[in-house]
């Protein structure tokens, strides 16, 4: 595995007028010498001087390079790792360093989505700028074997130049690769819903969400890839099941719903009759007590509106 170095460049600025005077001395020295030696003074090394501090000039040129803020040059020299200048600013280093840029800035994708890399023609001007298609959810079977579609929007940033550019082929096809994977490996695991309070993919998103980051960053750590977040940006079931677990999750919460309307209704039945036997405002016998709460109960509990039947007899006609 290859470690990171800092590579620490000279500032370009001092260089930079060495090699103007290369660039301006050098043909002066030529011109000079071509003159004296015409004349019948001079040699011919006072010409090879000159030629070797224009060329001289013209080799410095590529040593020069600019570095934006979030930037990074990983410097190989005769493809030999000598480090990684990780400072903004202007610098000046052998002539001969192969300088590859890399962003360390923050970067965001959507799982599914298709990244195509812009297109230059040969004078390098860029004919095609790069695009991204816009994610598109991952069909996938949940621990129960339910089809469900899922996708994610991943927050990552390179924190190592060397291995990003030297333990993997390409660092960004990599993340989008191992993400993908690993949202696949994370949604197998756990139901897309619970009603048994364990962790779902519905229910605990907090939970899915730590979880994902943590996966994906196992598997990017060899690419010198931080995972600063990751978040379900989408989640449902396949269309082919949808209809049938609405279906299901009505029943659900119709269930749920009746459960708490019989809890209320059982309570405030008791109540009415502690208050009557509290009271004493009516003696009933069993019979009349039981009839009284089955009454109650179709009232609260029944979904449509009751039509009540007045008794104008006496009490027990």
């Amino acid at each position: 595995m290859v470690s990171e170095k800092t590579y620490r460049p000279l500032s370009g600025w001092l260089p930079l007028l060495v090699t103007l005077a290369l660039l301006v001395g050098g043909p002066w020295q030529t011109i000079v010498a071509l003159h004296a030696l015409s004349m019948g003074e001079g040699s011919g090394w006072s010409i090879v001087a000159g030629v070797l501090l224009i060329l001289s000039g013209i080799v410095s040129l590529a040593g020069y390079m600019a570095i934006a803020p979030n930037q990074a040059r990983v410097l190989l020299l005769f493809g030999q790792y000598k480090g990684s200048a990780l400072e903004s600013g202007f610098y000046w280093v052998n002539p001969f360093f192969t300088k590859k840029k890399i962003s360390l800035r923050i970067r965001n994708f959507e799982t599914g989505s298709i990244s195509t890399p812009e297109k230059k023609d040969a004078a390098g001007k860029v004919v095609q700028e790069r695009t991204r298609t816009l994610g598109r959810p991952s069909k996938v079977n949940d621990r129960d074997g339910n089809p469900i579609e899922i996708s994610a929007v991943v927050v990552w940033r390179v924190v190592n130049t060397a291995e990003a550019l030297f333990e993997v082929d390409d660092y960004e096809d990599f993340v989008a690769v191992q993400t993908e994977a690993a949202l696949r490996n994370m949604a197998t695991r756990h139901p897309y819903d619970s009603e048994e309070h364990e962790v779902s993919l519905r229910g605990s998103t907090a939970v899915i969400c730590e979880q994902l980051q943590r996966d994906i960053q196992e598997r990017l750590d060899k690419a010198g890839v931080d995972v600063i977040e990751a978040r379900i940006s989408h989640l449902a079931y396949a269309p082919e099941i949808a209809a049938a677990m609405l279906q299901r999750q009505q029943a659900a919460a119709v269930v749920a719903a009746r459960s708490k309307i019989v809890e209320g209704a059982v309570g405030m039945v008791q109540m009415a009759l502690d208050h009557l036997a509290r009271d004493k405002i009516v003696e009933l016998d069993d019979e009349r007590r039981a009839a009284m709460v089955s009454n109650l109960l179709v009232v609260l509990c029944s979904d449509r509106h009751t039509q009540p039947v007045v008794n104008t007899g006496t009490l027990y006609n």
